[in-house]
């Protein structure tokens, strides 16, 4: 498992992915929702680590807005390997300055990262399913399309460790 520092969506947001989350259950697809005794609720992932101590990403970041009401746009399905669904963030400007305004604090203060997240290679993505069957991908990538475009604001921001039940909020 991994532990992630997460963006929050506004309420209309998470409901509206919440529903595609339920959709794709519907059709055979397990979705966030059911994942870890329905812990995870939907974000964008700054930052992911195997561990990740909350009060030292705290302390690295402190001083720092982590969660800056950024307006985010989803446009788009997205897979990568390991059949990983997920719905695509336009980067823009104001998100990639985010991104890489945390990455540095935390590199800074010795905090080891992955590296697809690092900037210039992070796609910036809110997670569906980890793992659709081949046979539902078409379907599911369809049901995705369907939603789309969304629109959010970021609203928090937590060191999240679903499967060691640890969310840390952040400012």
């Amino acid at each position: 498992m991994v532990a992630a520092l997460e963006l929050y969506l506004d309420t209309d947001a998470t409901r509206r992915i919440r529903v595609l989350w339920d959709a794709l259950e519907a059709e055979g697809v397990q979705s966030m929702r059911s994942l870890l005794e329905q812990r995870h609720r939907p974000h964008v992932s700054l930052a992911v680590a195997p561990r990740l101590d909350p009060e030292r990403v705290a302390d690295a970041l402190r001083g720092t807005v982590v969660a800056p009401p950024l307006r985010l746009g989803f446009d788009h399905a997205g897979q990568f390997v390991g059949r990983v669904l997920w719905l695509g963030v336009t980067p823009t400007v104001e998100l990639l300055a985010q991104h890489a305004l945390v990455h540095e604090r935390l590199t800074r203060a010795g905090i080891t990262l992955s590296e697809q997240y690092r900037p210039g290679r992070w796609v910036p993505h809110c997670t569906l399913s980890m793992r659709v069957p081949n046979v539902l991908m078409a379907a599911a990538v369809r049901r995705c399309l369907e939603m789309l475009p969304l629109e959010a604001t970021v609203v928090a921001a937590a060191v999240a460790d679903h499967a060691r039940n640890i969310s840390h909020p952040l400012p």
